[in-house]
């Protein structure tokens, strides 16, 4: 067993050791948690039903002795198998990476260092820091414990958390279940005190891995978007289905010859049959949560992308979020006077120096807490080295927080002396208590702590005591305390959360600010926040008189909520979620566990977080800042209108294609479209709708609107109809060019070249004026789009090449076209949008976007 001091100067594994352990032994993770290999992806591919019609007519092709048309097809096949194959693996990868981070963090000790690194990370050896709230990322054997204790729950099934002691280095290893083990284990949590303990045992090799049980961080679910697109997949792919069938059969009764009727019906298959649907939806919601994680924001569950646009509150903590945890003491304050810290200070009087002495003893000699640094930083700033405060004395025992009494008590031995001197600081309610003031005294040092709260202090109660007793009480309230005075430190606002928070209430969502807080510091921090009704406070006292069923009601034009216990934030989630909003809840704590699940979207923060609330939540802040919420928000609107802009275009882009390949056969005609045809234009959609549109920047006023009700589709029946519209119009061209070509006695291949062009640049035309359904195409042109460029650019070459190499021309049944031509086919694309463009104008002018 070592003490404090000796742990704290532990050097632990070096990086180099580490590296190579990780080589050897592997990564701490569970086989469960691997992600999907290449080979299983290919599996999925080579399912397509798309790539099954391409071999079918591969197969048609080579028995009517077609083997140059079979080959294509077949080298058509393997493009698809590579491009979702791409598709695949690169969704694969950005969720890998989401894996990684989402991952159980842990806090070890390397080069003497500490630092923060990813749970599976975690090496035999290695040391790892243990505070309330984490979880375990390993067996380890306890070195140096304070007051530590774990919940075994899920391991052991033990209802209550469990005491854990120091290992003595000697004694073999118990077990698990029971008080006082000198062992923590993998994937439990601890739920009390401070640790450090070195890792016995990691991956497989765990108590938790012989019994063959894992947490599953990343759970499946069905989002309303994914409902909705499987049941139009269905319906869509029935009403496909059947005019497949259709199609054949007409053809064999018209015309004859059932190889030719199947081909036909393949080809049908091919343009109607909705299968880029699904892969849109995942492509879009696995890149934007990569996306959003290269901003800072975790997405730890997928649907919260779904609803992030429909945020209508946004409860936030007040410390850390829209301030900057960096505690400075501004003022110290007896029940006489005050001082006032400023830059300008040399030396504090001496009844002050005695409340800086004793703020210090209370605290940690090395603290991690921002208020417990700014003390020691107030201390080194005023002491001289050799008079520091507890320089050479021992921490005989502490009284940490705890719930029931929100105070850390110290006890220090000195040397030389049977006298023990004690330090207490915490809360006002808290060190009042411990110091039993009573009545009018207690009123003042309220009055005194509300006159520093309104200048937006956070207020600290410290008191001393001493005893030369050598057994010491298990309650610091046994010890006879008086106060000395109060604390008040100052944690400024971020630069970054006034701007945030403007833009959220132009967005149409309502910021509620919950703190521990004085509601004096609450509303002082709120003005200058520019929080809207800063004055319109509630604080935990007045939240837990009131009923569940008349909470609701009462919250309503509350924009502050102060000394708010983090039990009670779930009953501000329930009554806001029972007046109908949309709730998003940042936390970092243990006890805000059940509010970031019960809300809408649970925002964790990644940072001060603890794994528990990032375990519950949907999003995680990594760098703990309002302003990348305010972002997330703004790219889940992003994804969502990105998601319709696509789905619209692929409803608009299958009827023209399907009505090609049925419409000269009901009248007729030549075929207008043959299997290499429709390959040829999947080619431009795939790419388009899961590439082009997914990296579309968000539109100029998508922070301008209010959220989305939660019942507003994906695609609603106006939606829809006005993208059937686009692509009935666009039939109607190229039918009309096909139609009209053959009646001049051109020839079907030169008919065919012609309406297929058009049918090209008319695609083109839907992908543009479907970037925006406000803005005009020449607007959406300012707005950078490198995959976009890179699907036009492609396309226009491809086309070039199949209109003017004379062994491509043959292969798709093209005639040569001249300049005129191409002018002609271009022009019909751009007529074919023209009507959509001038709907927008007539919509910006009436002011209806």
């Amino acid at each position: 067993m070592i003490t404090e001091e000796v742990a704290l100067k532990l050097v632990g594994l070096s990086e180099s050791e580490a590296e190579n352990r990780l080589q050897v032994e592997g990564f701490n993770e569970l086989p469960t948690s691997k992600p999907r290999a290449w080979y299983a992806i290919a599996g999925s591919v080579l399912s397509e039903p798309m790539l099954i019609f391409l071999l079918g007519c591969s197969g048609i092709y080579f028995f009517l002795g077609d083997p140059n048309e079979a080959f294509i097809l077949l080298g058509s096949a393997l493009l698809v198998v590579g491009i979702t194959f791409y598709q695949e693996r690169r969704s694969e990868r950005a969720l890998e990476a989401l894996r990684d981070l989402s991952s159980p963090r842990a806090l070890v000790i390397r080069d003497g260092q500490r630092k923060r690194i990813p749970g599976k990370d975690v090496v035999r050896g290695d040391l790892i820091v243990l505070s309330e709230g984490d979880r375990v990322p390993a067996d380890a054997a306890v070195l140096w414990t304070s007051s530590l204790e774990a919940d075994e729950a899920i391991l052991t099934g033990e209802s209550v958390a469990v005491r854990k002691s120091a290992w003595d280095r000697v004694s073999p290893f118990p077990r698990a279940g029971g008080e006082d083990l000198p062992l923590v284990f993998s994937s439990t949590l601890i739920v009390k005190g401070r640790g450090i303990a070195e890792v016995i045992a990691t991956a497989s090799n765990t108590e938790m891995g012989k019994i063959g049980k894992s947490l599953s961080l990343l759970g499946q679910e069905s989002t309303q978007i994914q409902k909705e697109v499987k049941q139009l997949v269905r319906v869509l792919g029935v009403i496909g289905g059947s005019l497949c069938i259709i199609l054949a059969i007409l053809y064999v009764l018209l015309r004859g010859g059932w190889l030719q009727g199947i081909l036909s019906g393949l080809s049908l298959a091919m343009a109607v049959l909705p299968e880029e649907f699904p892969v849109v939806l995942t492509i879009f919601l696995a890149l934007g949560a990569w996306r959003m994680s290269k901003k800072n924001i975790l997405t730890r569950r997928v649907a919260s992308l779904e609803t992030l646009g429909q945020t209508t509150v946004l409860c936030v903590d007040k410390t850390g979020t829209l301030t900057e945890n960096k505690m400075v003491v501004h003022e110290l304050r007896t029940t006489k006077s005050s001082f006032r810290i400023t830059e300008e200070s040399a030396a504090l009087p001496e009844n002050f120096s005695l409340l800086a002495e004793f703020a210090i003893l209370a605290s940690p000699k090395n603290p991690y807490d921002p208020m417990e640094l700014a003390i020691h930083s107030t201390g080194a700033r005023f002491f001289e080295a050799n008079t520091y405060p507890a320089k050479n004395w021992q921490l005989a025992k502490e009284y940490p927080l705890s719930r029931e009494l929100l105070a850390v008590t110290n006890v220090w031995s000195q040397p030389d002396s049977t006298m023990q001197i004690i330090a207490a600081k915490g809360a006002l309610e808290a060190i009042a208590e411990l110091c039993h003031i009573e009545g009018d005294e207690l009123d003042q040092v309220h009055r005194l702590a509300m006159t520093m709260s309104l200048g937006g202090l956070r207020v600290l109660g410290v008191a001393r005591s001493q005893t030369d007793n050598t057994v010491l009480p298990d309650d610091p309230h046994d010890f006879h305390f008086e106060l000395i005075g109060l604390v008040g430190l100052y944690d400024p606002p971020k630069k970054s959360v006034p701007a945030a928070v403007k833009e959220c209430y132009t967005a149409g969502i309502k910021i509620v600010m919950i703190t521990g807080d004085y509601p004096g510091t609450a509303v002082a921090i709120a003005k200058q926040i520019g929080l809207k009704d800063p004055e319109a406070v509630m604080t935990g006292a007045q939240l837990a008189s009131f009923q569940d069923q008349e909470l609701g009601q009462q919250i309503k034009n509350i924009s502050v909520f102060a000394r708010v216990l983090p039990e009670q934030k779930l009953a501000i989630v329930q009554a806001l979620k029972s007046n109908g909003e949309i709730v998003a809840m940042t936390g970092d704590g243990v006890n805000d566990a059940p509010a970031l699940k019960a809300a809408n979207i649970g925002i964790a923060m990644g940072g001060r977080g603890t794994d528990v609330a990032r375990e519950a939540s949907s999003l995680v802040v990594l760098d703990d800042d309002f302003a990348s919420i305010v972002e997330a928000i703004r790219n889940g609107r992003k994804i969502f209108e990105n998601l319709r802009k696509a789905m619209s275009y692929i409803f608009a882009v299958h009827i023209p294609t399907a009505g090609m390949t049925i419409l000269p056969l009901l009248f007729g005609m030549p075929i207008a479209l043959f299997p290499v045809h429709i390959v040829f234009l999947e080619m431009i959609i795939d790419p388009a709708c899961s590439v082009a549109f997914e990296a579309e920047d968000a539109e100029d006023g998508v922070m301008l609107r209010p959220p989305r009700g939660p019942k507003e589709k994906l695609l609603s029946w106006k939606r829809i109809d006005l993208s059937l519209l686009q692509g009935v119009v666009s039939l109607a061209i190229c039918f009309a060019i096909y139609v009209i070509i053959l009646d001049l006695g051109r020839g079907e291949n030169e008919a065919r070249a012609l309406s297929f062009a058009t049918l090209v640049f008319s695609n083109l035309g839907l992908i543009l004026t479907n970037r925006s359904w406000s803005n005009s195409i020449i607007a959406s042109f300012k707005k950078k789009n490198t995959a976009l460029v890179g699907v036009l650019g492609a396309t226009v070459i491809i086309l070039a090449s199949v209109l003017y190499i004379p062994s491509l021309q043959r292969l798709f049944h093209f005639s040569i076209l001249h300049a005129d031509d191409i002018f002609f086919c271009i022009a019909g694309g751009l007529i074919s949008i023209l009507w959509f463009e001038i709907l927008k104008y007539i919509r910006r002018k009436n002011g209806k976007v």
